[in-house]
């Protein structure tokens, strides 16, 4: 009987499948990338919510002062404060907008990830329905030599016997 063949691509699935798992722990990198990113856009969000409601407090304050009829250096000083406010909001917009944008990015980079590790995971099936259908053929010709060999064998007994059969002279 012979002995079974190695598979051929063996070498190659060891590859793929070592691919798909460097696919699989990046994705799992990228998401957890992402996680990040998105807490930052939550802590920059916050305090850009804390300037906002602070602004409205002062503004509020203002309308305020203006109706209790306060001095206009006291209006000045609360107008001057509000500009600085309206900076320092623009300001956290502007991080809010950048954060989003790290946020986008990195919801891309987990999309790329994700389509690597599907095309990495489709590959690895294919080799493997590949294998079944070699490990298949493999049988059937295995299948087909032992009955061969089995058919060979046979014949040579048969011939054999009937051999022996020819040499016995009839006993009357």
């Amino acid at each position: 009987m012979n002995h079974p063949q190695k598979y051929p691509l063996e070498q190659l699935a060891i590859i793929k499948q070592k691919k798909l798992e460097e696919a699989e722990k990046a994705l799992k990198e990228k998401k957890e990338a992402l996680i990040k990113e998105e807490e930052k856009l939550k802590a920059v969000e916050k305090e850009r919510d804390k300037v906002k409601e602070h602004r409205i407090a002062k503004l509020q304050q203002l309308r305020d002062k203006l109706d209790e009829g306060t001095s206009t250096d006291k209006i000045q000083q609360m107008k001057y404060y509000l500009k600085v406010v309206d900076e320092k909001l623009k300001g956290k917009e502007l991080k809010v907008k950048e954060q989003q944008k790290q946020v986008e990015n990195a919801q891309k980079q987990v999309e790329l990830a994700r389509q690597d590790f599907l095309k990495k995971q489709q590959d690895v099936e294919k080799l493997r329905l590949h294998r079944e259908e070699w490990e298949k053929e493999m049988r059937l010709v295995l299948e087909h030599i032992e009955g061969l060999e089995s058919d060979e064998l046979g014949s040579a007994m048969h011939s054999r016997k009937k051999s022996h059969g020819h040499h016995k002279k009839p006993s009357h």
